[in-house]
C-alpha cells in the first residue's frame, strides 16, 4: 500500500458489489453485502496507522488520524471530519464491475466495450475538460460506482500522504464511511457525538473544482383515497373507485413544475407512484424547493387538489400527509462562513478555479447540518452517477487529493494564525 496511487485504491473498491436496496425494510445497512467494502477499509485504515478504525453494529466505519500538532496547540485547531459513502445507486447494477481506462483521452465519443453503451461528447460537455486526460468507465454493463468509491480513495490517498508526509502539520481527522446514503438513510443512526469532529466534509460532489453548499428543501406527501368497492355488475350509485379519483390527483398536478420542465434553483412537484386499487389508493408526491416559501406554495398546491377533489367526491375520503425529508443545508453553512470559504480557498490552492454549486437532491451533509455537524460537498470528479456512462478522470481524483490535503492544512493555519 506505500506507493499506492488514488487510482490502484479505486480500482479495488469498485468491483465490490456494494448496491443498497429500497426494498429492505427496517433492515439496516439495507443489503449485506455494503459490509464487505466496509470491512476491506477498516483493515486499510489499520494499516495506514488508524489504530481505532472499526465498523460498528450499523455498519459505520469511523476512524481518526491523530493530530501531530504540539501538546500546546492541539487543542486549538478543531477536529475536522471527511465523510463518504459505501453503497452504490440501485438504480443500475453495481455487481461485476468491470473498470476500463481511457489514456490520454482524444476527445470524441468513448464507446464502451460491453453492452452498447456510447459516451456521446455532444452529451457530455465536461468531456471537452478532460482532453489528454485519463478517463475511467466500467465496461458498459454496470455503473462505475465512482458515487462514492472516488470519494473514498481519495479520503484514503488522503489519509496515506499525510502519514508519509510528517512535516505537514494537521489537527485531529475523524474518518467515516457511512452506508445507505443512495437511499436517503445515510446518517439514521450516524452517532455525531462519537463521530467527533468541529466541521466535517462530505466528498460525493461531481464536478473539477465544486464546493456545494446548498442543496433542495425536500418533503414527501401521500394522498390516500378511500372509495367504496362493490360488485362491479351492481356497482351503480354505489361504487367509488379510488383508481379514478388517485388519477384526478395526478391529472390536477400536471400544470404544475416537474423534474421534467425544471432545471437551476427551481422547484418542483413530482407525483413518483400510484397503488391501491377501487377500494384504497395511494399517490406519492415528492416536493422540492430551495427556498422555504417556494415549499409553502407547494404544500398550499396539495391542500388545494385535496379540498377540490374531496368537494367533487363528497362520498370518498381524500387524506394528505406531509412529512419533512430534509431541509437546505444552507441556512445552516452560513451560521459558520469558514467551512466553505476554506474549502474553496482549498480548490485554488490545488491549481484550480473554485465553484460554488447547488445540488438539485440531497446529502447526508443536509442531513448532518441540523444534527449540529456543518458539512458541505466536496467534489470528486465523477460524472453521470447512477448510470452505466458514468465516467471519472484520474487527473481530477488526485485534484481531489490535493483539495483534501490543502482544506486539513488550512484548517490548522487559520486556526493557529488567529490565536496568536
Amino acid at each position: 500500500m506505500k506507493n499506492e496511487t488514488v487510482l490502484d485504491r479505486f480500482l479495488r473498491y469498485v468491483p465490490i458489489d456494494t448496491q443498497s436496496s429500497e426494498n429492505a425494510g427496517n433492515r439496516f445497512p439495507s443489503t449485506a453485502k455494503q459490509k464487505k467494502l466496509s470491512r476491506l477499509l477498516v483493515r486499510e485504515l489499520k494499516r495506514l496507522g488508524l489504530k481505532d478504525a472499526e465498523m460498528d453494529m450499523h455498519g459505520y466505519v469511523l476512524a481518526s488520524l491523530p493530530s501531530n500538532l504540539e501538546k500546546a496547540d492541539t487543542g486549538r485547531v478543531p477536529v475536522i471530519g471527511l465523510l463518504g459513502h459505501v453503497d452504490t445507486s440501485p438504480d443500475v447494477s453495481g455487481a461485476g464491475v468491470k473498470a476500463v481506462i481511457h489514456a490520454r483521452y482524444p476527445g470524441g465519443d468513448i464507446v464502451l466495450p460491453g453492452g452498447g453503451t456510447i459516451i456521446r461528447e455532444a452529451e457530455n460537455p465536461e468531456l471537452h475538460n478532460h482532453i489528454n486526460e485519463d478517463i475511467v468507465t466500467s465496461d458498459g454493463t454496470t455503473l462505475l460506482g465512482a458515487d462514492n468509491k472516488a470519494g473514498i480513495a481519495e479520503i484514503m490517498s488522503m489519509l496515506a500522504h499525510f502519514k508519509q508526509h510528517p512535516e505537514l502539520k494537521h489537527g485531529r481527522l475523524a474518518i467515516g464511511f457511512t452506508p445507505d446514503e443512495e437511499i436517503g438513510r445515510g446518517t439514521q443512526y450516524f452517532d455525531v457525538r462519537k463521530f467527533g469532529a468541529d466541521f466535517a466534509y462530505t466528498v460525493d460532489g461531481a464536478s473539477l473544482g465544486e464546493i456545494e453548499n446548498e442543496t433542495f428543501n425536500a418533503e414527501s406527501a401521500v394522498f390516500t383515497v378511500t372509495g367504496v368497492n362493490v360488485h362491479p355488475g351492481y356497482a351503480k350509485n354505489k361504487m367509488v373507485n379510488a383508481v379514478k379519483i388517485a388519477s384526478e390527483i395526478v391529472a390536477e398536478l400536471a400544470g404544475e413544475p416537474a423534474p421534467e420542465n425544471t432545471e437551476e434553483r427551481e422547484g418542483y412537484l413530482h407525483p413518483h407512484a400510484v397503488e391501491g386499487g377501487v377500494e384504497k389508493a395511494t399517490v406519492r408526491v415528492l416536493l422540492r424547493d430551495f427556498e422555504s416559501s417556494g415549499m409553502e406554495e407547494k404544500r398550499h398546491a396539495l391542500r388545494r387538489i385535496q379540498e377540490k377533489l374531496s368537494a367533487r367526491h363528497p362520498r370518498c375520503k381524500i387524506e394528505l400527509d406531509i412529512q419533512e425529508t430534509y431541509r437546505n443545508m444552507k441556512t445552516k453553512l452560513d451560521e459558520d462562513p469558514r467551512v466553505v470559504e476554506y474549502a474553496l480557498e482549498a480548490v485554488r490552492r490545488a491549481g484550480v478555479r473554485p465553484a460554488l454549486h447547488i445540488i438539485r437532491g440531497g446529502t447526508d451533509g443536509a442531513k448532518l447540518c441540523f444534527m449540529g455537524l456543518l458539512t458541505p460537498n466536496i467534489f470528486t470528479g465523477g460524472q453521470n452517477f447512477h448510470s452505466r456512462q458514468e465516467w471519472i478522470s484520474v487527473q481530477a481524483m488526485e485534484k481531489a487529493v490535493e483539495t483534501l490535503i490543502h482544506l486539513v492544512c488550512l484548517w490548522t493555519e487559520r486556526s493557529l494564525e488567529k490565536q496568536n
